[in-house]
């Protein structure tokens, strides 16, 4: 950091980027999902002693021992850091007192009536106020509507008497979690930081920068970070629900809509390839747009493109039921009583992770029209539909020749696909995984 950077600094502030840059610092993560548990090992490995809080026991516990449950993570380093001591879980938040910063990497759900749901944040946030103290860095990571972080978690933090921009500093920084990327993680992925003011953002900035490797860009407020955020996954919505809406139109037509995305990529410019599934997955691309049509209600404005994008795709698994039962018919028989053999059940391929997952609308839609289904998938122990828990059965070729439709909704890179194409009676793939391993005659394309 520049001198002159540096002098706008108050003593607090000079004080804890001291603390920060000599690695003297502790951090806290609140949230030890997806998202706080990969930081937490980053932390811990730049250097920094790390304390992880929970409210689910079972999480805190599994972490003390070492015991991984996030696919991102090392299993070798989790178990490194906490022998050595760099990283500890506990669900007692009075220990809040203890840190130097803290990121809160806590869920933020839709609500039944599609509105954003705080109360995670909220709840986090009265926790670290319970032990807040001078030279403190408070950054949220949460994906949320812009204006959270200054209207609801800084209220909380200053009912203490600590004055952000004085005594404490707080920021914005979107998490960035891609769970199974094999390329970007949360050590390489770049940041976008945004404080509530400019020793905020310099403070929060350097802690970073400190810890990852991707570049860390400042913006000039947390709205800018948090609205940068729903742009990001906004664009994702956006462009797979057009090549959804293609899917359903090219199908009409009795066209290939794989190969024509596949065609359309060619071009080096003015082009990103974004390709039609049985759905949307996950904790961010179905849940995040939605923050902003919600916010955009309070300055009188409908975000018609997102809530469009958003029936096209909330549609994709009533679609996907239609085409099981059309392909069925052809086949002179009904979904009522057939067996389905349906491949995947987690939202995206080699991970575990089901929130969200469009694969468990299916599942309940063809359960009401009889049909006898049986799931497989490597990478999920167990998962729960309505009030049962289900578990899938491993893939052989018994269970696929007993199958009267093999339906592919996940394209793990573990399943056999020569197997699966040579055995299968009747193939309907969302994903155009097997096209080069199954007969023309017996399988059918989204």
């Amino acid at each position: 950091m520049a001198i002159s950077e540096k002098a706008i600094l108050n003593q607090n502030a000079s004080s804890l980027l001291d603390k920060i840059l000599s690695k003297k610092a502790t951090i806290g993560v609140v949230g030890l999902g997806y998202v706080g548990l990969p930081l937490a090992v980053e932390k811990a490995k730049a250097g920094y002693n790390v304390i992880g809080f929970d409210i689910q026991k079972k999480r805190t516990d599994m972490v003390n021992l070492g015991v991984n449950y996030i696919g991102d993570v090392v299993d070798e380093e989790l178990v490194k850091y906490t022998q050595n001591g760099m990283i500890k879980a506990t669900t007692d938040y009075s220990m809040i007192k203890e840190v130097d910063a803290v990121a809160i990497c806590v869920p933020t759900p839709l609500d039944i009536y599609q509105q954003p749901d705080t109360s995670y944040v909220e709840s986090s946030g009265k926790e670290i106020a319970k032990h807040l103290h001078p030279e403190m860095l408070i950054v949220l990571e949460s994906t949320t509507y812009p204006g959270t972080t200054e209207e609801v978690l800084k209220p909380i933090l200053e009912s203490t008497g600590l004055v952000c921009g004085e005594h404490i500093f707080i920021a914005y920084s979107p998490e960035r979690v891609d769970p199974g990327n094999k390329v970007y993680n949360t050590k390489n992925t770049p940041k976008v930081v945004g404080g509530i003011t400019p020793s905020c953002t310099k403070i929060a900035a350097a802690l970073y920068r400190n810890v990852l490797e991707g570049d860390v860009h400042e913006v000039s407020s947390p709205s800018v970070a948090e609205m940068e955020k729903i742009l990001e996954n906004t664009f994702r919505h956006l462009n797979i629900a057009l090549a959804n809406e293609m899917a359903i139109l090219c199908n009409k037509m009795g066209i290939d809509v794989w190969e024509v995305i596949n065609a359309a990529a060619t071009k080096p410019y003015g082009f990103m390839a974004f390709y039609p599934g049985p759905g949307l997955g996950g904790h961010c691309i179905p849940i995040d747009p939605f923050y902003l049509t919600w916010k955009a209600r309070e300055y009188n404005y409908h975000t018609r493109l997102i809530e469009i994008a958003g029936e096209i795709n909330n549609s994709m698994p009533e679609f996907v039921l239609e085409r099981s039962m059309q392909i069925l018919n052809h086949e002179k028989k009904p979904l009522n009583g057939s067996r389905v053999v349906v491949l995947g059940v987690s939202y995206k391929k080699d991970i575990d992770d089901v929130r969200e997952s469009p694969v468990l609308e299916i599942l309940e839609k063809m359960e009401e029209q009889g049909a006898d289904y049986v799931v497989v998938d490597p990478h999920v122990k167990s998962f729960k539909l309505g009030d049962k828990i289900i578990e899938p059965v491993s893939l052989s070729r018994e269970v696929l020749m007993d199958a009267d439709l093999v339906l592919l909704t996940t394209d793990h890179s573990q399943f056999d696909y020569e197997m699966i194409g040579e055995v299968s009676p009747v193939i309907f793939d969302t994903r155009n995984a097997l096209k080069e391993y199954t007969k023309p005659e017996k399988y059918y394309k989204l």
